[in-house]
C-alpha cells in the first residue's frame, strides 16, 4: 500500500511535532529557540514531510560562508544540513532523500554553491543515502558528537 507523503515549508505551529521527531530519532536535541532561529533566518530550507496532517519528518538547514569543501580558492556560500530526521515507521520510503533534494533546491535560492552535513560514521543507512545523492566524504571529524563518536563530513556541489 502506497503512502502519500507531501513536503511543505515548516510553520511555527509545526514546532511541537518537529521537536518530538528530533527527540525520537536523534541523540542530538535542540531547544525550541534553536529551531525557531533557523526558521526565521532560513525559512526556505526548513521543510517538513507530512502524512495525513501529521509531521513524519523534517530537515532544517542554514547558509554559511567559508572555504569550499572541495579545495576551491576563496570564500563560498554553503548550505549546512543541521538536522534531518524521519520517524522510524516512515523510514526507507525515500522521504529523507526527498527532503534533501528539496532543501538543496532552496539552498540555491540562497546562492549556495555546495551543501554539507555531518553524519555518524556508524549510521550506515544515512551514509548510503547521502552517497546515492552524490555526496562524498571530505573529512572525518574525530569525537564530533557528545558521546565521542566520530562523524563523516560529507559534501556535494549544487
Amino acid at each position: 500500500m502506497q503512502t502519500t507523503i507531501s513536503l511543505r515549508p515548516f510553520k511555527p505551529d509545526d514546532l511541537e511535532q518537529v521537536i518530538a521527531i528530533n527527540r525520537t530519532c536523534l541523540p542530538e536535541n535542540y531547544s525550541s529557540y534553536f529551531f525557531m532561529d533557523l526558521y526565521e533566518r532560513y525559512p526556505a530550507t526548513f521543510i517538513v514531510a507530512e502524512h495525513e496532517q501529521n509531521i513524519v519528518g523534517y530537515i532544517m538547514c542554514r547558509i554559511e560562508r567559508g572555504f569550499s569543501n572541495f579545495g576551491l580558492f576563496g570564500i563560498s556560500r554553503k548550505g549546512h544540513v543541521v538536522s534531518i530526521a524521519v520517524l522510524p515507521e516512515y523510514q526507507r520510503r525515500s522521504i529523507g532523500s526527498d527532503l534533501m533534494d528539496e532543501a538543496m533546491k532552496y539552498m540555491r535560492f540562497y546562492k549556495a554553491s555546495e551543501c554539507f552535513l555531518e553524519v555518524r560514521i556508524r549510521n550506515a543507512p544515512a551514509v548510503q543515502m547521502y552517497k546515492r545523492l552524490g555526496f562524498q566524504t571530505v573529512r572525518i571529524l574525530h569525537a564530533y558528537y557528545a558521546d565521542g563518536e566520530d562523524a563523516y563530513k560529507m559534501a556535494k556541489k549544487i
